[in-house]
């Protein structure tokens, strides 16, 4: 019996949301990624997450802030209610800084940890800081799957948005470990992107997407350091895509995922 062909998952691109080293939002990639700017070494640069309560936004952590900047730049740009949109969270681990202090606080006399340490601590940190800020009840879901967290969390984003029929904002996003965590787990800084997938055509649409799974070679980055990045952050796994958007070039390319299995993507510039 021959095997029926897989159907793309298919959707269309309103927002875009990205910070990683030397890459502190969307207009400043989109124009390193186009080779109108040169990309510059400097650390990310993580907004103050002023859509937080005032608590909050004392207890929010790197991961908090790159992924309520992520997410509101990417709904910002769609102009979108963020109180109603589907969300899910993407990251290859949790919060690398607090995974250190905690581990140092357990290995000292003193063992008594931090309420606010404790609860930054588990991977659905960052979901549940976007929900307390945008007040959001939509449904929300929280992804890890190592190096393809950004293809895992891409998959999920469009099955909702297929299924559903429901806007969704994919956020995905890494956080880096100080020593000596970062001797096993060599993540240069944190870093991550955000779509918003609609399952119709807009007038604020960029692009549509469809995406398949292949066996073929993921695409590199021609600039080195381009390259680099796409390497050393999971997220940004996610940068041949970006620069196909920010080009607004049609075609198609293909992701890392699950070795053999990875994601090709035909992507169609409106």
């Amino acid at each position: 019996m021959k095997a029926n062909p897989i159907t793309p998952l298919t959707a269309w691109i309103e927002g875009v949301g990205c910070i990683a080293p030397g890459l502190p939002d969307w207009p400043s990639t989109r124009a390193v990624l186009r080779g109108e700017l040169a990309l510059t070494a400097a650390a990310s640069i993580l907004p103050v997450p002023s859509i937080l309560p005032p608590a909050e936004r004392r207890r929010a952590s790197r991961v908090v802030k790159l992924a309520l900047a992520l997410g509101l730049e990417a709904a910002t740009q769609a102009n979108a209610d963020v109180s109603t949109l589907a969300t899910v969270f993407s990251a290859s681990g949790a919060d690398g800084h607090n995974c250190h202090a905690l581990c140092e606080q357990l290995a000292s006399a003193d063992r008594q940890i931090s309420p606010t340490r404790f609860h930054n601590s588990v991977h659905n940190a960052a979901a549940g800081y976007w929900g307390i800020a945008t007040k959001s009840m939509a449904p929300c879901q929280v992804i890890c799957a190592y190096d393809a967290s950004f293809g895992a969390g891409l998959l999920d984003a469009l099955s909702q948005v297929v299924i559903d029929q429901q806007i969704t904002l994919l956020i995905s996003y890494d956080s880096e470990y100080p020593e000596p965590l970062h001797s096993k787990r060599q993540l240069p800084d944190c870093g991550g992107v955000a779509l918003l997938l609609t399952p119709e055509k807009t007038s604020r649409s960029l692009a549509r997407i469809s995406v398949s799974p292949t066996t073929a070679n993921a695409d590199s980055m021609a600039a080195p350091e381009l390259e680099m990045l796409r390497r050393s952050i999971p997220a940004l796994h996610s940068l041949p895509l970006l620069q196909k958007l920010a080009c607004s070039d049609s075609g198609l390319l293909c992701l890392d995922y699950l070795p053999p299995m990875q994601l090709a993507i035909d992507l169609q510039a409106c």
